[in-house]
């Protein structure tokens, strides 16, 4: 299966008055066609940073520092994203390539103009085409239809939605002009469960409907991403520590933070929902100055002296189940690493 975004040891930072945070240091990615990923950690582990940095169009106090964001043309060649200009990315990439729903997508609508008006300088940007009110009805509605979305919400202004439907209305929006890939992040964090789970109806619905094939989810609650995702990666620290389908992750995590994150959840499951919830000891390393050895070494009940000495490279094993943990590495031999399961 062809990857459709790839990151390379991708990296970025705030900066400011504060000093410089590395918010994300180095996450190699690839995100395969067709797929749903989830990415998920405790808040501060950089997961809404790394999304951002996905689509280029960053502003201060957010910097881009170094490494690569590939992601596949519609000819079948790459673009990189941090090699274009910011008017070839709003050409090329955005809203046609990536589009990109952030976390506070409730304010992505203008309170002024009506959902049709805000479409209509939505296309506008993208099309370099004028449309008028009548255009955005007959255009839209079907794809409404097809989202389970009333039509009536074209000619409402954002105030008269609920929380819920402004996001599913954002979502349905960003999905129109069929973008390879969308980025979500934290679509249902301030949602009502019933909220919630018409925002992952929906999305079901865009990738069953094949109006969007590839999907990219970030949020801190893994019973969400547990219903849609295909694969999962756990962010800690600005690192991707851990990546492999979702079963496996849930029924053999590998790297002692997922292990202790899953152990911090309470299960859905009948059988095993009186199960004790324990929570992860100490704290997360600040960002300002990041550890050079691995960055769950304070916190882990596992450690190990190389632990201390050096940060874990990433170890995979036949089934794409990746680690970034001593653990599954043993010692080195020669500068290689090795598979999981030797």
């Amino acid at each position: 299966m062809q990857s459709i975004l790839i990151t390379k040891e991708l990296k970025g930072q705030y900066k400011g008055n504060f000093g410089i945070v590395y918010a994300v240091n180095g996450v190699s990615l690839e995100v395969r066609e067709g797929e749903i990923l989830g990415l998920v950690g405790e808040s501060g582990c950089g997961k809404s940073t790394f999304m951002k940095l996905l689509t280029g169009m960053i502003d201060p106090p957010l910097y881009y520092s170094s490494g690569k964001v590939l992601i596949l043309g519609k000819e079948g060649q790459y673009y990189s994203v941090y090699d274009l200009t910011k008017e070839e990315l709003r050409k090329k990439v955005s809203g046609k390539l990536i589009s990109y729903v952030p976390q506070s997508s409730f304010d992505a609508l203008n309170p002024s103009q009506r959902i049709r008006e805000f479409i209509a300088d939505m296309l506008r940007e993208n099309t370099g085409k004028k449309y008028s009110s009548k255009d955005i009805h007959e255009m839209l509605r079907e794809h409404f239809e097809k989202l389970g979305l009333s039509e009536d919400i074209l000619d409402r202004y954002p105030h008269e939605l609920s929380g819920g439907m402004k996001q599913r209305t954002v979502i349905a929006i960003s999905a129109y002009l069929r973008p390879s890939i969308l980025l979500l992040d934290e679509p249902t964090s301030a949602l009502d469960v019933s909220s919630q789970k018409r925002v992952i109806e929906l999305l079901v619905n865009l990738h069953k409907e094949g109006i969007l094939e590839t999907i990219v989810i970030s949020s801190h609650d893994l019973s969400v991403l547990r219903q849609l995702c295909d694969r999962i990666g756990i962010m800690y620290a600005g690192k991707l520590v851990e990546i492999g389908d979702i079963d496996t992750i849930i029924s053999d995590p590998l790297h002692p933070y997922t292990r202790g994150l899953l152990n911090s959840l309470l299960p859905p499951e009948k059988e095993i929902r009186y199960k004790k919830v324990v929570g992860i000891p100490g704290r997360a390393p600040e960002l300002i100055s990041p550890p050079l050895n691995c960055s769950f070494y304070s916190r882990c009940s596992q450690a190990m002296e190389i632990c201390n000495l050096k940060e874990p490279p990433v170890f995979e094993n036949k089934e794409k189940h990746s680690v970034a943990c001593w653990l599954y590495g043993g010692k080195e031999q020669n500068g290689r690493k090795r598979d999981i399961k030797s």
